[in-house]
């Protein structure tokens, strides 16, 4: 009988001990494992403990990266006659996992008489055919002669909600870019090269604090080899950024990329890549 009830009441008491554990698991809130953290969430799931408080939906995964890398696809049409189709993107983790994918919005009269000047609307689906993102960008000017009308990008997640801007800074050399927030409040800089070339290299866009001194992050246009980059205007970027940095501000740095895609590397018809910010 006392081995009997002693081998019941360990039983009993493990029985508590685990239902304990379990509960304290769903209570507090589990970290994601290593697995999980490199596989994108799909919308709407929002897991106890692992969407973050605050965070815009659909843009959960954000909280996990610091790296994104974004690769433009090539259009047929597009690279055989030079027809300028609405450009297509997909945003991918550093594992080549889908995240996002982007399509612009607009009109045939508008990206083939405008270029890459053209204003647009970008929307960012999840995979789950969700719309999380949408960047809208305005006509403005492309010269740096003209400080009064540079270039800007507004970034809504939700669709409808602003988040954040992507304001063009007047530099009489360099591509300096504010990231602001939604009131209009700059939080970050952004910087490129005076050339923006990638003759056989890399063109990186620093990303620094508010100040502009420390460097914490790039947006990189990556090579994508000679061929490519001779008969297609199918781009590769990288974007690097702080862990903990905002997830919002993660959006806009997206568009950020967007917008760098267009003013420096897009080529529409027989008109040339744009280098600096002269023309």
């Amino acid at each position: 009988m006392t081995l009997g009830g002693g081998r019941d009441g360990k039983l009993r008491s493990l029985e508590r001990r685990g239902h304990t554990e379990r509960t304290t698991y769903r209570d507090t809130g589990a970290q994601p494992s290593k697995i999980m953290q490199n596989l994108p969430l799909e919308s709407g799931s929002n897991t106890a403990g692992y969407a973050p408080i605050g965070v815009p939906p659909g843009l959960e995964y954000l909280s996990q990266i610091d790296q994104i890398l974004i690769h433009q696809k090539i259009e047929l049409l597009e690279a055989i006659i030079g027809f300028e189709t609405n450009n297509q993107y997909e945003i991918k983790n550093v594992l080549g996992q889908t995240i996002f994918r982007a399509k612009e919005n607009n009109d045939c009269c508008t990206r083939n008489c405008c270029g890459a000047l053209r204003s647009f609307n970008i929307k960012l689906m999840d995979n789950m055919d969700c719309e999380v993102i949408q960047l809208v960008r305005p006509f403005r000017c492309n010269s740096c002669w003209c400080p009064c009308c540079l270039q800007e990008l507004e970034v809504q997640a939700p669709p409808g909600t602003v988040i954040g801007y992507v304001v063009q800074d007047w530099h009489p050399c360099l591509p300096k870019f504010s990231i602001q927030g939604p009131s209009r409040e700059t939080l970050l800089k952004l910087e490129g090269p005076c050339l923006a070339c990638n003759c056989c290299g890399d063109v990186n866009f620093e990303l620094k604090d508010k100040d502009g001194e420390q460097c914490i992050g790039r947006i990189s246009k990556q090579w994508s080899g000679l061929v490519k980059e001779i008969f297609s205007d199918a781009d590769n970027f990288g974007i690097q950024f702080p862990m903990d940095l905002d997830v919002k501000i993660k959006a806009v740095l997206l568009g950020a990329c967007f917008l760098i895609d267009f003013m420096f590397f897009e080529k529409t018809g027989d008109k040339n890549q744009r280098f600096t910010i002269f023309r």
